[in-house]
């Protein structure tokens, strides 16, 4: 197969990266979670609402906040040397005419609608979600995005005035190769997809 990017790139982006369950000690700056971001919001989002909001816990006490949300199996996050919560603005509209400044206007759909606001956030915070894991592994990190905790309890830590909701967490630091899991299977293109 002829691709586009670099293999080596490719590698590093998908065929050997690993989602992680254990890490090493060594630190993770804020200039590369400055360089993670900046990266990650050059993903398309549907009219670049880019909803998607991240609060970087680096410090113990910061991530003992998140403890009590966490399920028993995902405690393991907690020895990693950040962990960002991905949530999405219910309240991303307010930004469309800096954002979208061609159709400032489009602000005006979802304060008429309000039904459109919270599925719109969380799809297009789960494509920046995605983008997230690709652009730390493009600047040397490695990631273990979770689902298993609380939501509500993560909520109401880190965002109790209801404007932001949280979609999933991200453990990001160097992984400890031993602690991956063997890949497991990927479905193939005859079971995941069809041409018509």
């Amino acid at each position: 197969m002829t691709y586009r990017v670099d293999p080596a790139a490719l590698d590093t982006l998908f065929f050997k990266a690993r989602s992680q369950n254990g890490w090493t000690n060594q630190p993770v700056s804020e200039e590369e979670l400055r360089d993670l971001y900046n990266l990650m919001i050059y993903g398309p989002t549907s009219a670049n609402t880019q909803p998607a909001r991240i609060v970087f816990l680096t410090t113990p006490e910061a991530k003992e906040r998140l403890r009590p949300a966490l399920m028993e199996g995902n405690l393991k996050a907690l020895d990693a040397p950040v962990i960002a919560i991905i949530g999405y603005d219910l309240e991303f509209y307010e930004k469309i005419p800096e954002l979208f400044p061609h159709n400032p206007g489009f602000r005006d759909l979802f304060v008429n609608i309000p039904a459109m606001v919270e599925p719109h956030a969380f799809r297009n915070s789960s494509l920046q979600g995605a983008y997230f894991i690709i652009a730390a592994r493009a600047v040397g990190l490695d990631v273990g995005p979770m689902s298993g905790f609380d939501n509500a309890k993560v909520d109401a830590e880190f965002f109790p005035d209801g404007k932001v909701k949280t979609n999933f967490i991200a453990a990001l630091g160097h992984g400890d190769a031993s602690k991956v899991m063997d890949r497991l299977p990927r479905l193939s293109f005859e079971d995941g997809a069809k041409v018509l």
